[in-house]
């Protein structure tokens, strides 16, 4: 978590001060501890989301965070093309290209399934 992309995405998830935070966080260590050369970045900084959106890529985007009313959303722009069998894309279903997951308060992570799902979109992109 080097550089001030790292700090931008902790004072996110410390803004919500709720479980989506948490959710947030836990996700976001999946995806760094995913064995790869993930880079966090912050994109997308506009007047009604200051704050932006967290990204990690590798060699391009592999997911996006967000954090919604009611869920907490990864978003992966290329979601359509990686073989899902444990069904975790529960949302943007109807897209062409991307997919996401909406998780709920509650949900348990399926950390081993969700740790596939990122590496086969990382080898989309390396």
């Amino acid at each position: 978590m080097a550089g001030s992309a790292g700090q931008e995405i902790d004072a996110i998830i410390s803004k919500s001060g709720d479980w989506r935070g948490e959710t947030l966080s836990r996700l976001r260590e999946i995806v760094l501890g995913s064995g790869q050369a993930v880079v966090e970045e912050v994109k997308w900084k506009k007047p009604s989301r200051p704050e932006g959106v967290p990204v990690w890529s590798v060699g391009g985007i592999v997911c996006i965070g967000e954090m919604l009313k009611n869920a907490v959303r990864l978003t992966f722009p290329k979601g359509a093309q990686v073989k899902d069998p444990e069904t975790l894309f529960n949302a943007r279903l109807d897209s062409g290209s991307v997919r996401a997951i909406d998780f709920v308060e509650g949900e348990k992570v399926p950390e081993a399934a969700l740790k596939a799902l990122i590496l086969a979109a990382v080898s989309l992109n390396v």
